[in-house]
């Protein structure tokens, strides 16, 4: 009896043309669905059926109703494959639970969702339980760090020796990569011992506690890494802004550590910025950037690498500084990271324009996209 009520009012519900009485007529579809534990609705024909009610009602509905749309269907395996395919590139809030454990989504689903959406939607497929070959491939094709970051933390993830190995290789400049790898359960004694010469003590530590690795040996090597990273520096007094080797990495993990605290407690601002590099501390500036517009600190570290300051003044947008102090930043970088990023004074007069459109998520995705060109 109840179902037969549940059903007069979904017929009268589908003959209203109001917004609201559709959006509750679609979440009363898949409600029903659910109580019949989807019985029959694999079938073909009721697929057919089923996408084209959901896409018609769902174009036009409201953002909390897509949402709350997604998290009712994210683990039924009778929902409907157009639909979740639309929902997994909605937004990220919206496509989160849909990406994370919708049964209807395979390998090509999950590679079309890397290729067209955002970062966010990325890492998120790559933390996904279960990915295949074909998804980690296209992750690594891609190499985003915070993306290969995820994937490196995902134990269930089917990655093949080749592709731990491709990781491991990011890991030499990558250092959010370090310390889920050397936990991996899928790391090898060889792969442990070159990991071993880019990471800090802590991690030596759970490598050798894990593994039979010559300690000393590595130990050595990085004795000369070190020499033979400091020799050109110092004759040109000045540090780069990122090294591999473990007392830099050990840094560097303290500098987003520290950053990340300022963050959470509201203490971080864009202030902080100009003050960082002002006590000569370039690695800190990267740090607080990229954690001020939600980046990895190496997207802020390949910024002000490169020849274009346009990108420093991406970043520097979607943080809050103001335009006035633009100019100010780029003079401090630029004088402790030898004259990049370059460009020149011209260059650095254009970088301005970044500021005429001050959105920061535009920016950010401005950034993201200009740096992996």
């Amino acid at each position: 009896m109840a179902t037969a009520i549940r059903t007069n009012d979904l017929l009268l519900l589908a003959q209203s043309r109001d917004r609201a009485d559709r959006e509750r007529l679609m979440l009363g579809i898949a409600d029903l669905a659910a109580q019949s534990n989807g019985e029959g609705l694999e079938d073909e024909n009721v697929q057919v059926l089923m996408n084209t009610i959901f896409l018609n009602l769902v174009s036009n509905a409201e953002r909390e109703i897509r949402k709350a749309l997604s998290e009712r269907l994210a683990d039924a395996s009778w929902a409907p494959y157009a639909l979740v395919n639309v929902l997994a590139l909605d937004e990220i809030e919206i496509a989160r639970p849909i990406i994370a454990q919708s049964p209807v989504l395979k390998d090509d689903d999950l590679v079309r969702v890397m290729a067209m959406a955002t970062i966010e939607h990325q890492i998120e497929v790559a933390a996904r339980p279960q990915i295949g070959e074909q998804v980690i491939e296209a992750i690594l094709k891609q190499a985003d760090p915070a993306v290969m970051t995820a994937l490196a933390g995902n134990d269930t993830a089917d990655i093949s020796p080749k592709a731990m190995q491709g990781l491991i290789a990011a890991a030499k400049d990558v250092a959010s990569l370090r310390s889920p790898l050397v936990r991996h359960p899928r790391l090898t004694n060889e792969m442990a011992e070159r990991l071993y010469v880019w990471v800090g003590q802590s991690l030596r530590s759970a490598i050798v506690s894990r593994f039979r690795v010559d300690a000393d040996a590595l130990d050595k090597e990085i004795a000369k890494a070190v020499h033979s990273a400091q020799a050109p520096n110092q004759a040109a007094n000045r540090a780069p802004v990122a090294s591999v080797v473990g007392a830099d990495a050990d840094r560097r993990e303290m500098e987003k550590r520290l950053v990340a605290k300022l963050n959470a407690s509201g203490q971080l601002r864009a202030g902080y910025l100009i003050k960082s590099l002002r006590d000569q501390r370039l690695g800190l500036f990267c740090a607080a950037l990229g954690e001020l517009i939600g980046v990895p600190m190496e997207t802020i570290e390949t910024a002000v690498n490169s020849d274009k300051p346009d990108l420093l003044a991406l970043a520097c947008t979607a943080a809050g500084v103001d335009q006035s102090a633009f100019p100010t930043v780029l003079h401090l970088v630029r004088d402790l990271n030898r004259q990049r990023p370059g460009g020149g004074v011209e260059e650095g007069r254009r970088a301005m324009s970044a500021f005429v459109s001050a959105d920061p998520e535009l920016a950010v995705m401005a950034l993201r996209r200009g740096v992996a060109a």
